[in-house]
């Protein structure tokens, strides 16, 4: 059963790279919705908070977390925030982030432009990295979200068999 579990665990971040490309949420784009829509207009008189977690697997040796926990940010304004990753193992890690978006229909309503998560990353051993995260939330956000939560949960790449 374990086995079993673990394997799954394994098993979420392609599978969640499929469910994203089919969707088109949590920034990963289908080919209709590729081009760019944001809105250029900020909303000077709103203001959005956005919170930022981190999560890792047990025992994958990463120290992972944003250098802010939260930003206020006007909707339509490009905001960027770092992220700082380093690797505690004696072993290159290979992984990916997942990112969520809660609430989830703020999702809608949330873009990022780069995000250290559109693709896999190599650390070496001792390795520390900053990766931004460029964003904006767009002005058509709900008037009764005040805050949201991006979250990413750092998952190893799944080793190919042979």
């Amino acid at each position: 059963m374990a086995v079993l579990f673990v394997g799954f665990g394994f098993a979420m971040v392609p599978m969640y790279q499929v469910f994203c490309e089919l969707t088109g949420l949590n920034g990963k784009p289908n080919a209709v919705a590729a081009a760019p829509d944001i809105n250029t207009q900020v909303d000077d008189m709103r203001w959005v908070n956005v919170e930022f977690l981190s999560h890792t697997m047990p025992g994958v040796g990463l120290q992972f977390k944003p250098e802010e926990f939260s930003v206020r940010v006007h909707p339509g304004a490009i905001a960027r925030i770092n992220y700082r990753i380093t690797n505690t193992s004696n072993r290159t890690f290979v992984g990916q982030a997942v990112p969520s978006i809660t609430p989830a229909v703020a999702s809608l309503s949330f873009e990022k432009l780069e995000c250290f998560c559109f693709r896999q990353q190599t650390f070496a051993p001792g390795e520390t990295r900053i990766l931004p995260v460029v964003f904006v939330v767009k002005p058509d956000i709900s008037r009764d979200i005040g805050t949201l939560t991006l979250s990413y949960t750092f998952f190893e790449a799944v080793k190919p068999q042979g």
